[in-house]
């Protein structure tokens, strides 16, 4: 194998340095090249001789390992329910005797004199008007000769208002006999009496009095 020099010209000027340098370069490398045809078999260097293919090769995504899951989470214990026995009662035991002590006696408030309430006096005395005094004379009623002929009978009862002085002021018919003769003689002879004037108390005072009058044909005969 020869080694093939290029033909180098050193040209002067501007640019003379760089080109220089540069054959220099290429220079050393052939150099070399020869070098290691010298040591390398020939078949090594064909070998070597072959263009060197390179492929890419896609590497496939990292899947990312899944983490493992949590552990569970321990259960709290449920609490053992603790058994309170009931408290017992110590029955206190009797007392054998009982402080006796004396509540001195509260002073009796005295009530104060009641004052008597003043007596009412009594109310006077009513007494009625009277017509039946001896005193008095007062006559009969006469009996009706009609009356007395057809056979009529009757008692008359009159009301009358006699004064403070005692005479009547006024005569009614309160019962009537059945006979009107009857009582028309019982008025006539009522009006005409004098009466015992009733009182109050010490005071004689005017009032009503009832005065009864009787016709009877046995008190006639």
């Amino acid at each position: 194998m020869g080694i093939f020099y290029p033909n180098c010209g050193i040209h002067t000027g501007r640019s003379g340095g760089q080109k220089l340098s540069f054959a220099g370069v290429v220079a050393g490398h052939i150099a070399v090249l020869g070098l290691l045809a010298l040591a390398v078999p020939a078949e090594r260097l064909a070998e070597l001789a072959h263009p060197i293919a390179v492929r890419l090769i896609e590497t496939e995504p990292e899947v990312p390992t899944p983490l493992p899951p949590p552990p569970p989470r321990p259960m709290p214990a449920k609490p053992t329910p603790v058994h309170v026995s009931p408290p017992v009662m110590a029955l206190a035991s009797p007392v054998e005797s009982a402080a006796s002590f004396t509540v001195p006696p509260q002073p009796q408030a005295t009530a104060p004199d009641s004052v008597a309430a003043p007596t009412p006096e009594p109310a006077p005395t009513f007494t009625s008007a009277r017509f039946d005094a001896d005193y008095l004379d007062n006559p009969k009623p006469q009996y009706p000769h009609a009356s007395r002929r057809l056979g009529e009978e009757g008692k008359v009862v009159l009301r009358v208002f006699v004064s403070s002085d005692g005479d009547a002021k006024r005569v009614e018919v309160k019962h009537s006999s059945g006979f009107l003769r009857l009582d028309q003689a019982a008025e006539n002879a009522v009006v005409h009496w004098r009466f015992v004037p009733a009182r109050r108390g010490e005071q004689a005072v005017a009032a009503w009095v009832a005065v009864p009058i009787e016709f009877s044909l046995k008190s006639e005969s």
